[in-house]
């Protein structure tokens, strides 16, 4: 990691620096599009406002949802098992990826 870009002077606290920041932006996007979706369904008369609160997923939804839950893991758990300098995250696994090779 160069030095532009360790603030703490240990690597393990830039990654888990590294894995707020990601929580933070997806958690943003998230409630941001969330907010937008249910308020132009109400405004719309598709939905009713409180309607998503009481929403039950039925087995294909759950499914669904819980596929969902384990890709943001996966990518979450990445940012703390990634390999290279800060500049450039994941590069080791992305040059592998595109040779073909596992990461």
């Amino acid at each position: 990691m160069s030095t532009e870009f360790d603030y703490f002077g240990d690597p393990r606290l830039g990654k888990l620096l590294d894995l707020v920041l990601q929580l933070s932006t997806e958690l943003h996007v998230s409630r941001q599009r969330l907010r937008v979706l249910e308020q132009l369904l109400v405004r719309r008369d598709v939905l009713g406002a409180g309607d998503v609160d009481g929403f039950t997923a039925d087995d294909a939804e759950q499914l669904t949802l819980a596929r969902d839950r384990d890709q943001l893991l996966h990518r979450l758990m990445r940012i703390l098992t990634e390999q290279g300098p800060a500049e450039h995250p994941l590069r080791d696994q992305w040059e592998a990826a595109l040779n073909g090779r596992a990461g």
